[in-house]
């Protein structure tokens, strides 16, 4: 498989949160091409703030692997990773970052600063990887905030 079969399957995750009426966002975590975790957004139905796709994709490959730290793996994000997100992938020792659609709002991957590029901070992935499947993701999260901009007025 490569980075679009990956995000493809990152893509069907984030429709799953899309029902959930979350803000439709997947990811997965990838070891030796062989899917170790999968998370999608669900803060709103988990009353958590830290229920982002990444954080539970993360949790789920740490329980996997029976370890925090994912070396070797690749992580897979259908939005460009927040701040918050991007600390734990760092704090995991994730080795690549590949996202689809970027997010001028709240993007540390290059959007509104990169963090992946601060040589000052500890940790670093060594590789991110932006755009993949763009279209598709960001169509995704267009379609869902207008369909919800539309049922408010």
């Amino acid at each position: 498989m490569n980075d679009q079969d990956y995000m493809r399957c990152a893509l069907e995750l984030a429709q799953q949160a899309r029902e959930a009426g979350e803000v439709p966002v997947g990811a997965i975590v990838v070891k030796d091409g062989e899917i170790i975790g999968r998370g999608f957004n669900q803060p709103i139905r988990g009353s958590d703030p830290t229920a982002h796709a990444e954080i539970m994709a993360l949790r789920d490959a740490a329980r996997f692997l029976g370890n925090y730290r994912l070396p070797g793996c690749t992580l897979v994000v259908t939005l460009e990773p927040c701040v918050m997100c991007t600390g734990a992938i760092f704090h995991a020792r994730v080795e690549r970052v590949v996202f689809g659609a970027r997010d001028p709002k709240t993007g540390v991957g290059g959007s509104v600063i990169n963090l992946y590029a601060e040589t000052r901070l500890n940790h670093h992935a060594n590789q991110i990887t932006g755009g993949v499947l763009e279209d598709e993701c960001s169509a995704l999260i267009s379609d869902f905030f207008r369909a919800r901009r539309k049922a408010n007025s």
